[in-house]
């Protein structure tokens, strides 16, 4: 793994052309690329203008020196790919283009299909990355990765990724693939730190990467939320971490994402993201709401947190233990009946 090219002009203000990049068998990204989730979906109440402002926000990121650009066929139905496709039409040559196959049924031919018709969603002749986005243990590996690799011999795609998958299931999946499966998209964040047991360090001794999503937690380590100012979209509202019980408990390490980001005249959120890319072959794609967000995701990389800074996330990482499923099911049901207008 090897991470090059500081270009930015501190942690708030990126320069045209600046990025650091992570490389990773033979395959060179971006260390901050752009999630593309949210594009096209009335979810996350950006507004009718967003489809917009998502284009200029690709456009933004390639100016930038991004080239990691993620989306999925299952957000907003197709959507999200068509805005992409449209942001990169006369860019394409800039951009390394990752998407999802939804694994419904995840036959070879189904995988073969459905990477067409991403592809002609994205305007794209080639894939770069194409990904399982989570596993289905009812339809055999072996079935999925003959799909696959019919696509790469047919140079409809480039790399084979997975998402949501354990280190072992990552494992079987290169081994019915016979091929390096590239990446694996996982949550990674300082509130929610699983695939460090084993996916991590899979990735590391493998010479792979892992893609981490949610870096931000939804928000959650951005420090704008707490218990008297909390989400409004409905994405947010159903999502644990944003439950007032877990505000509180979350209370003690947005405190220190915000005294390490005194010190380093940066925001939490920026250093949230400069704690994940000290981990080796992790790249991040946090989502975007408007091109200043952007700028400032894509200045994260130029963050370099001292060892103390480190130590002092990780500690109080350790000590938020949110309240989880089953436990957080009342609140949720509380929070959808609100939501409502079933209770007050």
């Amino acid at each position: 793994m090897v991470r090059a090219d500081p270009g930015l002009s501190g942690a708030g203000r990126p320069s045209l052309g600046g990025m650091r990049y992570v490389e990773v068998n033979g395959v060179r990204l971006s260390a901050v690329g752009v999630g593309c989730w949210q594009f096209g979906s009335s979810d996350w109440g950006y507004g009718r203008d967003y489809e917009e402002t998502a284009v200029a926000i690709v456009h933004r990121a390639l100016d930038l020196g991004v080239n990691l650009i993620d989306t999925a066929e299952i957000y907003a139905r197709g959507a999200s790919e068509a805005i992409v496709g449209r942001a990169l039409r006369d860019r394409r040559d800039e951009a390394f283009v990752a998407t999802k196959l939804l694994p419904v049924l995840p036959t070879a031919g189904r995988t073969y299909e459905h990477a067409r018709l991403s592809a002609a969603r994205l305007g794209v002749e080639t894939l770069d990355l194409y990904q399982v986005h989570f596993p289905n243990l009812m339809i055999p590996l072996g079935q999925t990765m003959a799909g696959m690799r019919r696509l790469q011999d047919e140079h409809l795609i480039r790399h084979v990724g997975v998402s949501n998958f354990p280190a072992e299931i990552w494992r079987r999946a290169e081994s019915a693939l016979g091929r390096p499966v590239l990446s694996n998209q996982v949550q990674y964040s300082l509130a929610r730190r699983k695939p460090e047991r084993a996916v991590l360090p899979y990735a590391r001794a493998q010479d792979r990467l892992v893609i981490a999503y949610s870096p931000l937690a939804q928000g959650l380590l951005g420090g704008r939320y707490d218990v008297d100012h909390r989400p409004t979209n409905p994405t947010r509202r159903i999502n644990p971490f944003f439950l007032p019980e877990n505000l509180v408990r979350a209370a003690p390490l947005i405190t220190a994402l915000r005294e390490v980001a005194a010190a380093h005249d940066a925001t939490p959120a920026q250093v949230a993201l400069a704690w994940v890319l000290r981990r080796p072959n992790v790249v991040v794609i946090p989502g975007a709401s408007s091109i200043e967000q952007l700028e400032h995701n894509v200045a994260a990389a130029d963050l370099e947190l001292t060892a103390d800074d480190d130590a002092r996330l990780t500690a109080a990482s350790d000590a938020f233990t949110p309240l989880g499923l089953p436990a957080a099911v009342p609140g949720l049901v509380r929070e959808r009946l609100a939501g409502s207008g079933s209770v007050a």
